[in-house]
C-alpha cells in the first residue's frame, strides 16, 4: 500500500513539475499549491492529473514513463483551463472527462509518434483537446458549458480565493519597478494565473530546482520586452501569458533544457526571441477568425522545429543536443561534461592493441616517410631491444628483426572483408612499389569502421573474407612485403572496407605506456606501447555479473542488500532492496567504473558509489573526476550553476591507489573539491579486497568513520 502510494503521489508532483521541465518535489508542491488559488481549477486540474494516472496506470503502460508525469501533465493543464473558464455543472464533469480521456490518448500517441524523431510532445495534447472544446461549445449552444462571465477567453484572468484576496492584493501592488511585477505575472501564467504572488512561489521553485532555467526565463522575458520596445508590435505591453507561456519557455527549452547549456545555447535562446513574436503573431491572426486562443502552440511549434533542425545536422560541434534527459539543466550540463571524458566505452568501438607485448611506434600520424594525405592517421609498430634497435646483427634478412614472424591480433571483434597473402617478402633496404600494402587484412567491426593491418608476411594469413573474428584472435603474422624496406606492422582505421581507403584517426582503447594506462588515446611516435596487464584480484573482485548478491553492514548496524541487474539497454546496475537506490556502472575486461547515481545519498550504495568510482584492474593508480551533483541542495554550489555554462570553477575530484599485501590487496581513495584550485578533502577511503572478492571497506567523511563488511552470494 505504501508503494502504491508513493508511486501515485510521486507521479503526480511530477506531473506539476514537468510544466517546468522539472521532476522537483519542492517545485512540485508550490505549482501545486499555486494552482489552488484558484479553488476551482485546481481541483479539476488535480482530479485531471489522478484520473489520467489511474487511467493509464490500469491500462498496463510503464510504470517508469508514468513516473515522468510525460503522460499527465496535459491532463493538469487542461483540468485547470477547464476550471479557468467553465463553471460547474453535470456538463462540465461530463465533458471534462471525455475531454480528458481525449487529452490522455494524444498524449500517449504523440509521444509515440514524435519519440520515434526524439522530439518531445510539449503542451500539444492539451492545446488540441481544448481547442476542440471550445470548437464543439462555440458550435452547439455550448453542450451545457457555462462560460465564467469575469474570464475573458483571451486574457485568462484569474481571481484569487475570498481568504487570499487581501495577502495577493499586497503583492499585486508592491512598490517595485512594474517589470518585476510582470515577469511574476507572466510566470504565473503557465499556470493560468495572473498573480505576482504565484509567481513569486513558482520562482522560487524554479530557482531551487535550477539556477540555469531561472536565468533562462529571465533572459526570455527581458529579450522579449526589449524586442518588443525596439519594433512596438504590442504598444500596450505583450500580455503576460504570452510572455510566461510562450517566450520565456521558449528561452527555457532550447537554452538550457534540450540542448545542453553553454554560451551558445544562450545565444540560441536570445537569437529565436524575434522568430517566436513571427510565429505568435501569425498564429494569433489565424486562430483569431475561429475565435480560438494560441496557447502555447507558438512554444511547442517553435521548439519541436528548432529541435528537428538541429538533429539534421551531420556534424553537431559544440552546441550539443541532450543525449540523455535528466530533467534539470545542471544535470545535463555536468554529465555531459563527465561523459565527455569518462564514457568514451559509449562514444567509440573497443579496438585494443594487433599484438603481444610491448611494441615502438616507428612512424605515427603526419610521419615524415608514407603517412601523409589522406594516409596521414596510420601508426607503424616494430619490437625493440634495450639498446634500442630493432634487429639482431647483422639485420641483412627479415628473420634478423624481432619482429618479423610475430603474432599479428585482430583489434576488434568483426568479419573478415579483404584478404592479400600471395606478395613475396622483401629483401631488406628493398620495397615494392606496385603492391604497396603488402599482404593486408581488412576487418569490418561496424558500419562505417574498419581496420587494415598490412605488410604481413606471404602465406601466413589464417583467415579468409567473411570468417567471423574475436578481439585477440591471432589473424597473421609480421612480414615485410609492399612498401617495406624493413620488417614493420602497419595500422590504419577507415571508414571504407578498401585496401586503399583513406585512413581515420581513431584511438586504442586501452593501453599502457611508462607504467601508466591511457585510455581512448592515440599513440604518438616513439612511445613504446602494450596491452594492460589485468591484476586477478582486482578483475575478480569488481567484475560483478547480473544475479550477484553482495549484503553489507556497517559498524552502525546499518545494513543494505545489493543486486546487480541489466536494464533494457543492456545497461548495468546495482540496485539496493532496502531504498530503492541504484548505481549504474560499466564494467569491461579492463577497468571498473561508476556512472550514474540514483536515489538516497545517505545511503551505504552511494558510499561505494564515490570510493570505487573508478578502478583499474591493471592496478595504476587512478585519477578522475566526479559529476557536480546539483541535485543534493547545495546554496554553495548555486553560483557555479549560474556560471557553468560559461565557466567551470568547481571541480570534484577522485584518486585511488593500491597496496599490496600477502593475502589480497588494498585500494586507498581520496576524494577531494576544489575550488580556484584550493582542495578541501571530503572522503577518504579504502576497500580489501583478496582472492574471494571484497572484504570490507572503511569510509572517512569529516567526523563520521565507518567500517563496511561485505558479504556476498549468487542467486
Amino acid at each position: 500500500m505504501k508503494k502504491h502510494l508513493q508511486y501515485y503521489l510521486s507521479s503526480a508532483l511530477n506531473s506539476y513539475g514537468i510544466l517546468f521541465f522539472s521532476k522537483n518535489k519542492i517545485l512540485g508542491v508550490l505549482l501545486f499549491i499555486v494552482s489552488m488559488f484558484n479553488f476551482n481549477a485546481g481541483l479539476t486540474g488535480l482530479i485531471g492529473v489522478m484520473a489520467s494516472l489511474i487511467l493509464v496506470t490500469a491500462l498496463g503502460f510503464n510504470r517508469e514513463d508514468i513516473k515522468t508525469g510525460l503522460y499527465t501533465f496535459n491532463s493538469l493543464l487542461l483540468g485547470i483551463g477547464f476550471g479557468t473558464f467553465f463553471s460547474f455543472n453535470f456538463t462540465f464533469w461530463l465533458w471534462l472527462s471525455a475531454a480528458s480521456l481525449l487529452c490522455v490518448v494524444l498524449s500517449v500517441n504523440l509521444r509515440s509518434f514524435l519519440g520515434k524523431y526524439s522530439l518531445p510532445t510539449l503542451s500539444i495534447p492539451f492545446i488540441i483537446t481544448f481547442w476542440f472544446v471550445l470548437i464543439a461549445a462555440n458550435g452547439y449552444q455550448g453542450m451545457g458549458l457555462v462560460q465564467k462571465s469575469s474570464s475573458l477567453l483571451f486574457e485568462l484572468n484569474t481571481g484569487a480565493p475570498s481568504n487570499f484576496t487581501k495577502l495577493c492584493d499586497f503583492f499585486d501592488n508592491l512598490k517595485i519597478p512594474a517589470y518585476a511585477l510582470l515577469f511574476f505575472r507572466s510566470v504565473s501564467a503557465v499556470v493560468f494565473q495572473n498573480s505576482v504572488l504565484a509567481g513569486i512561489l513558482i520562482s522560487i521553485g524554479v530557482f531551487i530546482h535550477s539556477r540555469i532555467g531561472f536565468s533562462l526565463l529571465l533572459i526570455g522575458f527581458i529579450t522579449a520586452c526589449f524586442v518588443n520596445y525596439l519594433t512596438g508590435t504590442y504598444p500596450d505591453g505583450i500580455s503576460n501569458y504570452y510572455l510566461g507561456a510562450n517566450f520565456m519557455m521558449v528561452s527555457c527549452a532550447i537554452g538550457g533544457f534540450f540542448i545542453i547549456p553553454s554560451w551558445r545555447s544562450y545565444v540560441w535562446a536570445i537569437a529565436v526571441m524575434p522568430f517566436t513574436f513571427l510565429v505568435l503573431n501569425a498564429l494569433s491572426r489565424l486562430l483569431g477568425f475561429y475565435n480560438l486562443p494560441v496557447f502555447s502552440m507558438p512554444f511547442c511549434l517553435i521548439t519541436i522545429g528548432l529541435l528537428y533542425f538541429f538533429m539534421m545536422r551531420k556534424n553537431p560541434q559544440k552546441l550539443q543536443l541532450t543525449a540523455f534527459q535528466n530533467y534539470s539543466p545542471e544535470t545535463n550540463l555536468y554529465q555531459s561534461l563527465s561523459g565527455k571524458s569518462r564514457l568514451k566505452d559509449f562514444q567509440y568501438f573497443n579496438l585494443s592493441l594487433p599484438f603481444m607485448g610491448a611494441w615502438t611506434v616507428s612512424q605515427g600520424y603526419q610521419g615524415e616517410i608514407t603517412h601523409k594525405g589522406d594516409w596521414q592517421h596510420a601508426l607503424d609498430f616494430v619490437l625493440k631491444d634495450i639498446d634500442d634497435k630493432s634487429y639482431e646483427l647483422p639485420g641483412i634478412k627479415p628473420e634478423d628483426y624481432y619482429c618479423f614472424n610475430k603474432p599479428v591480433l585482430a583489434a576488434g571483434d568483426g568479419i573478415v572483408q579483404e584478404v592479400i597473402s600471395h606478395i613475396d617478402d622483401n629483401v631488406i633496404g628493398q620495397v615494392n612499389l606496385q603492391q604497396n600494402w603488402g599482404n593486408t587484412i581488412v576487418i569490418k567491426h561496424t558500419e562505417h569502421l574498419f581496420t587494415k593491418v598490412s605488410h604481413l608476411k606471404k602465406n601466413s594469413i589464417k583467415v579468409k573474407t567473411g570468417d567471423v573474428v574475436k578481439q585477440g584472435d591471432i589473424i597473421g603474422l609480421c612480414g615485410n612485403s609492399g612498401r617495406s624496406p624493413e620488417p614493420h606492422l602497419h595500422f590504419q582505421v577507415q571508414c571504407t572496407p578498401y585496401i586503399g581507403s583513406k585512413t581515420l584517426a581513431y584511438p586504442f582503447a586501452y593501453y599502457e605506456n611508462n607504467a601508466k594506462l591511457n585510455t581512448f588515446q592515440i599513440p604518438v611516435e616513439g612511445e613504446t606501447v602494450q596491452k594492460p596487464e589485468i591484476n586477478a584480484y582486482l578483475k575478480n573482485a569488481f567484475h560483478f555479473q547480473p544475479g550477484y548478491i553482495g549484503t553489507v553492514t556497517t559498524n552502525n548496524g546499518e545494513k543494505e542488500t545489493w543486486e546487480v541487474f541489466t536494464d533494457d539497454f543492456n545497461a548495468t546496475y546495482f540496485y539496493c532492496r532496502e531504498n530503492q537506490a541504484i548505481a549504474y556502472f560499466v564494467n569491461n575486461s579492463n577497468v571498473f567504473y561508476f556512472t550514474r547515481f540514483y536515489g538516497d545519498r545517505k545511503s551505504i550504495l552511494f558510499l561505494f558509489y564515490q570510493a570505487a568510482y573508478k578502478i583499474d584492474y591493471s592496478a595504476h593508480a587512478v585519477m578522475d573526476q566526479y559529476a557536480a551533483d546539483p541535485e543534493r541542495f547545495k546554496p554553495s554550489l548555486w553560483l557555479q550553476d549560474l556560471l557553468a555554462p560559461f565557466f567551470i570553477f568547481t571541480h570534484y575530484l577522485y584518486s585511488n591507489h593500491i597496496l599490496f599485501k600477502n593475502d589480497g590487496l588494498s585500494i586507498h581513495i581520496e576524494a577531494k573539491k576544489q575550488v580556484f584550485n584550493q582542495d578541501k578533502i571530503f572522503t577518504n577511503a579504502m576497500i580489501c579486497l583478496d582472492s574471494k572478492g571484497i572484504t570490507q571497506m572503511q569510509i572517512e567523511q569529516g567526523n563520521q568513520k565507518l567500517k563496511v563488511k561485505w558479504e556476498t552470494s549468487l542467486v
